[in-house]
């Protein structure tokens, strides 16, 4: 799901949003939060954040998630999770300025206002990434979830390739990991076995649907834990086999509003 919207002493945050001031932390290797399989999540990309659900991981969408709104999720007791649609580049973002055109590709299927981006271009796409990882790591955010890196699945108007495709998840990966950010795999299944390594958690979509929850096992596995959520297919089919394989699943609609449904106990 592609939706748009519009060291830490030194970082200046203002209504959420980060200062000149604000600049990139490295870390020490292994110096982030390392989730563990089995907690629970909520998935929420548009509307006012509700605070009162419990779960204890919230993924929110990065520009529109103010600092005091993490603060406030972070005095709950939840870790919170950065939304960056990294592989392809949305008009409606402030810094989509920042993204040359020589690396804006084809549309992406279902969402004209966005355009895939050139992921074999590492240092530009790079240059991006960090900018918009030290905006995550000012207000305060646990991890990030990065969008739309499958490109070479796609009809990107590149030809991508699956090893650029590993290559461009990694670096990703690693730019999290220098920021001290914990990072999730969205979707990529058929690269989760040599991706399994370089990521902290996977978020994945209709796996249920599309019979593939089994492929997201290496996860569980090395006890990362797997955010999963399905649209349409119903809490009673699904979450006997997430329980089996030890999935964190939801059920959401297509909006991501704070709507959710868990699965029994």
């Amino acid at each position: 799901m592609r939706l748009f919207g519009a060291a830490l002493a030194s970082m200046a945050v203002v209504a959420g949003v980060v200062t000149p001031a604000a600049a990139a932390t490295t870390t020490s290797a292994g110096d982030w939060w390392h989730p563990k399989a089995g907690l629970s999540w909520q998935w929420q990309l548009s509307g006012k954040i509700d605070t009162s659900v419990k779960a204890d991981v919230y993924d929110v969408d990065m520009f529109n998630t103010s600092a005091a709104t993490v603060s406030a999720l972070h005095g709950l007791g939840r870790k919170v999770v950065c939304y960056i649609d990294i592989g392809a580049a949305e008009q409606g973002r402030p810094d989509y300025k920042d993204f040359p055109k020589s690396v804006l590709g084809n549309q992406v299927d279902g969402w004209p206002q966005e355009r895939w981006v050139d992921i074999r271009q590492l240092d530009v796409i790079k240059r991006i990434w960090s900018a918009r990882l030290d905006q995550c790591k000012a207000k305060g955010f646990d991890g990030v979830e990065a969008d739309l890196v499958d490109a070479y699945q796609a009809d990107s108007g590149f030809p991508v390739t699956a090893k650029h495709q590993l290559a461009f998840n990694r670096m990703l990966a690693q730019g999290a990991h220098e920021h001290g950010l914990a990072i999730g795999l969205k979707n990529d299944l058929d690269q989760v076995p040599q991706l399994v390594g370089d990521f902290d958690f996977a978020v994945n979509e209709q796996c249920a649907e599309y019979h593939e929850c089994s492929t997201l096992t290496p996860f569980i596995k090395a006890g990362k834990p797997v955010f999963h959520a399905e649209y349409t297919v119903p809490l009673s089919k699904f979450c006997p086999e997430s329980k089996r394989l030890g999935l964190s699943s939801i059920k959401k609609t297509l909006e991501l509003t704070a709507k959710r449904e868990t699965c029994p106990a």
